[in-house]
């Protein structure tokens, strides 16, 4: 098999490329090693690989691609931004391109919010926004600690990666989180009280304020408290609302900075702009990334004025200045918000998420179904497991792992998350037509149908 020709050079053996990259990158790539796929044109939700087959990409890099690959406002507003002569690089002086972006997204905020923010350009990653916050947070309060939740992801710098909760990427960095106290999440499914429901959320609420308010918890007060109000890479987990107003109330209380994270969650994936506004809670900051750049590179921690004690120079970063990534992100929210595309997905996402919920009488291996807007998880199991004390069998990695293989040779691209990689986790762009979802509907439940199927006649997966 060799790639279509392009303007790189001759054409070359697929397995050559993937070869080289095997090769050559490190051992720390992640997608590669579960999509061996050479891309070489996408649109829409489609990726069109250097063999000819064509998948359709529920992964969205990652959440980034609000409205798939290569959308015409996006690649349009990119293409007048070079046409334009603008610099596409000048560290963080003021261009028309970041000054129409800060507006655009400014007019995407909660407007108590918006009133009284600032914002700071980052690095290009979200994990440089998290950083930023926390840095922020930790100077104006003159204090270390921070308070974050189990199931968290919030990047792979070192503070970022100090407040995320999966153990198996912490383990081998020692010492990261000794200012770090690690709250409970509520996650029905499987609930850490082994309650569930409502009530496994109200413990959770009830145990992080007695805990703060204990002299004797081990709690120092801390520079902040960090949240996702869908859990991403937790396996596509929904906080409740009236949770989240029970942490803002908790924090305000007490003088804790609230830090947001919406990198993944933003720009209309969970069926509101950015999902905080859900439960109506107006935060200290907001870390953005992914979506907000269109595509491209770009990352924002937005803040209350109030906290703006910085000097000059206290958080830098070489390309906290893309142009381009300016340029494609204000059509992309400009986009969002014209076309309502928030709103559809949350129709489109409670209809999803209802028929893969309807799929588990005929499917035991689905365990739970869950999400916000077009952020869903599908977490497997061993149907032939022990329930635990709120009903959730044993999560199944195994099957996991072959229902996404078993998509690709399908034609759909999907990720797992959550604990032990055990949940399918759904991101298709919010431009995905009806056709398309049934489409991945069908291909999903055809591939869990067919992983799952020894286990129903007696055979272990």
């Amino acid at each position: 098999m060799t790639l279509h020709p392009t303007d790189l050079g001759p054409a070359l053996p697929i397995d050559a490329v993937l070869r080289r990259q095997r090769d050559r990158e490190s051992s720390a790539r992640t997608y590669a090693r579960s999509f061996p796929v050479v891309p070489v044109r996408a649109h829409g939700m489609t990726i069109e690989g250097a063999d000819g087959r064509h998948y359709l990409d529920c992964l969205s890099g990652a959440g980034t691609l609000a409205l798939g690959h290569n959308h015409p406002v996006v690649i349009e507003a990119i293409r007048r931004t070079v046409d334009s002569g603008a610099p596409l690089h000048v560290l963080d002086l003021a261009t028309p391109e970041k000054d129409a972006f800060t507006e655009a997204l400014f007019a995407t905020l909660p407007p108590a919010f918006a009133d009284r923010a600032r914002v700071h350009f980052c690095g290009p990653a979200g994990t440089d926004a998290v950083e930023a916050a926390l840095k922020l947070m930790q100077t104006a309060t003159g204090r270390r600690g921070l308070l974050a939740f189990t199931g968290a992801y919030h990047g792979m710098t070192m503070g970022a990666l100090a407040a995320t909760g999966n153990v198996a990427v912490k383990e081998q960095v020692a010492g990261i989180a000794a200012d770090v106290t690690r709250l409970p999440y509520p996650y029905s499914y499987r609930c850490p009280f082994g309650v569930g429901g409502e009530w496994g959320a109200e413990l959770s609420a009830v145990y992080t304020e007695r805990l703060l308010d204990d002299p004797s918890g081990g709690v120092v007060p801390p520079a902040a408290m960090i949240l996702e109000a869908v859990q991403g890479e937790g396996g596509a987990v929904p906080a409740p609302d009236s949770w989240l107003r029970q942490m803002r109330r908790i924090t305000a209380e007490r003088g804790i900075p609230l830090i947001v994270d919406e990198v993944q969650t933003g720009v209309g994936r969970t069926g509101a702009f950015w999902a905080v506004e859900h439960s109506g809670v107006i935060p200290d900051a907001m870390v953005m990334s992914k979506a907000i750049g269109g595509s491209l590179p770009l990352a924002v921690v937005v803040y209350h004025e109030d906290y703006d004690g910085w000097r000059p120079g206290a958080h830098t970063g070489t390309f906290r200045g893309n142009t381009l990534a300016m340029a494609a992100g204000t059509a992309t929210l400009r986009h969002v918000a014209r076309e309502g595309l928030a709103e559809r997905a949350a129709t489109v996402g409670a209809r999803m998420t209802a028929r893969l919920d309807g799929l588990r009488g005929e499917l035991p291996a689905i365990g739970d179904v869950r999400g916000r807007g077009l952020m869903i998880g599908v977490e497997l199991v061993d149907p032939e497991g022990e329930p635990d004390s709120c009903g959730a069998r044993p999560p199944a990695p195994r099957t996991a792992a072959g229902v996404r293989a078993a998509c690709l040779d399908r034609g759909l691209i999907v990720e797992l998350g959550g604990r032990h990689d055990s949940t399918v986790r759904l991101l298709p762009p919010l431009i995905i037509t009806d056709e398309q979802v049934e489409a991945v509907l069908d291909r999903l439940a055809d591939a869990i149908a067919e992983v799952t199927a020894p286990r129903l006649t007696g055979r272990r997966a």
